[in-house]
């Protein structure tokens, strides 16, 4: 279950004891979690982020940079954060397949994150074509409009169930589902 934080709640002094209620109280494994942060709420203040994002490793949470290479992240801070993937920011994908900038950009990011040991979602993948320069670069993950659109809660599975089928079919990888 991924949640986005917003930037005023990651700077929240209780956010692990809130973090760690909301667990329990959903009776879910830490693990099943995933707290998506963007990448400026994370460089506000790099040295408090590193401490909190250490106590929510702790505790078993997964951590994901959100919009990343929108931001103005250093690379020396990446490498200490204990984060679990970055999201590829929908505007580097939008064009990946017509400007070589942004298809060297998206590459990089993902030879970045397999170095780092980190998972990488392409966000905003809309066209085959997109969903296929993700695939050719070993990108594992992707969300958008192309695989679903938002669907309430109760339609999930079947959406799920939809994509179960189509990796049935040749050429198909994992794929992390969501808009």
């Amino acid at each position: 279950l991924a949640v986005n934080l917003s930037a005023h709640q990651f700077k929240q002094a209780d956010l692990l004891d809130h973090v760690n209620k909301w667990i329990d109280k959903a009776g879910l494994d830490s693990s099943l979690i995933e707290l998506e942060l963007t990448e400026t709420s994370i460089m506000h203040d790099p040295e408090a982020a590193a401490d909190i994002l250490g106590r929510l490793s702790k505790a078993g949470v997964r951590v994901t940079v959100d919009d990343f290479g929108t931001g103005y992240s250093s690379l020396a801070y990446l490498k200490r954060f204990p984060i679990d993937a970055l999201k590829i920011d929908r505007s580097f994908v939008r064009d990946v397949t017509e400007d070589a900038s942004d298809g060297a950009i998206v590459r990089t990011i993902i030879a970045l994150a397999r170095h780092l040991h980190l998972d990488v979602v392409a966000e905003g993948v809309e066209t085959l074509a997109q969903l296929e320069f993700m695939r050719a670069n070993n990108c594992r993950y992707a969300q958008g409009f192309y695989l679903s659109p938002a669907v309430p809660a109760d339609k999930v599975f079947e959406v799920i169930a939809k994509l179960e089928r189509q990796a049935l079919a040749p050429v198909q990888d994992d794929i992390r589902l969501g808009a």
